[in-house]
């Protein structure tokens, strides 16, 4: 009986301790302000600044960009491809998402329907900057999944296309079961235990000198909470969970040599689209496609897209896209 006793007091014991250690997550507060632009930041509803970028054209904007940044990164990742864009005539603006680059407590999870309300938010803000211009809402990789989610869920009366730059679609249930149930367990029992995945092989473009810039980046998160990797997974599950018809046009762009997100996994999100979606994907492109060596080309398919989404995509690329992801070829 002692040994029962004793078993079931450890058991207690691992229990109280997993309640205890759940996983952080910093949603936004109650609304106490209508939310405001300002050419430096975005103010949320809830008070909250999320620091702003924009790339303008030289004349008056023929399109709109709001570009949503990737995991651990903030709106500075689009200023090599937005100054293609303002090339052709597009504006774009880029925010600080929540938990990122300068917004408030860096590398906490704001959780993914606080992610969803920022990005509906700020573009009502941009559309009322740029009345009767073309919006489109851009996201790259964690971004990618936050602009499909926006997009399934009702998109703003604003927006009227989306384009998705190897969106994060890697749920938890395409991942070996080993790696699911050790990152549940540390993301609850030691949800502050940093990770950086630095001993990983894994290259996410091959621009070597952006790679470096951003080493040295203090804006850059370099290691992660366990926690807030189990809230970009999660992000991610719902992000495969949104493929589905689509209310609008949306561009789907991938590079062919991305390490980050398999092809596996967005090859399962592709086929699960349906609606007006087109898909283009680079021979030579990695998982930081806008930013790669070879940029301008799905830089310049994406202007092409956002100034007119029926209008052909001068790389050609979008034949590509059936036999690469579409087809199984393992």
């Amino acid at each position: 009986m002692k040994g029962r006793a004793g078993s079931f007091a450890a058991a207690l014991a691992l229990l109280a301790a997993l309640v205890a250690c759940t996983p952080v997550v910093r949603p936004a507060g109650e609304p106490v302000m209508t939310p405001v632009f300002a050419d430096d930041a975005l103010t949320m509803a809830d008070g909250t600044l999320l620091a702003l970028r924009v790339w303008l054209p030289p004349q008056e904007p023929r399109a709109v960009i709001l570009a949503l940044h990737g995991y651990n990164d903030y709106g500075n990742s689009f200023a090599l491809p937005a100054e293609l864009w303002a090339g052709q005539g597009i504006a774009t603006y880029a925010y600080d998402q929540r938990g990122f680059g300068q917004s408030e407590e860096p590398g906490l999870w704001p959780g993914s329907a606080t992610l969803v309300a920022d990005a509906i938010s700020a573009t009502a803000l941009i559309a009322q900057r740029h009345p009767g211009v073309p919006l489109v809402l851009l996201g790259d990789s964690m971004g990618g999944a936050v602009t499909a989610l926006t997009i399934v869920q009702g998109p703003p009366a604003e927006v009227v296309a989306a384009v998705l730059v190897a969106p994060a679609v890697w749920g938890l249930d395409t991942m070996p079961w080993p790696w699911r149930a050790s990152l549940w367990l540390t993301a609850h029992v030691f949800p502050g235990m940093t990770l950086s995945g630095s001993n990983l092989e894994i290259w996410p473009s091959d621009n070597i000198e952006m790679l470096r810039a951003l080493g040295s980046d203090p804006l850059v998160i370099k290691q992660s909470r366990a926690d807030a990797v189990l809230g970009l997974v999660r992000l991610m599950d719902a992000g495969l969970a949104s493929g589905g018809t689509m209310p609008l046009p949306v561009l789907l762009v991938y590079g062919e040599q991305d390490q980050i997100v398999p092809r596996e996994a967005m090859a399962r999100y592709a086929e699960k689209l349906d609606g007006p979606v087109r898909i283009a994907t680079y021979p030579e492109g990695f998982h930081m496609l806008l930013r790669d060596l070879g940029r301008a080309l799905p830089a310049g398919d994406i202007a092409a897209f956002v100034l007119d989404p029926a209008a052909p995509l001068p790389s050609g690329n979008e034949a590509r896209a059936g036999a690469f992801l579409l087809t199984d070829d393992d």
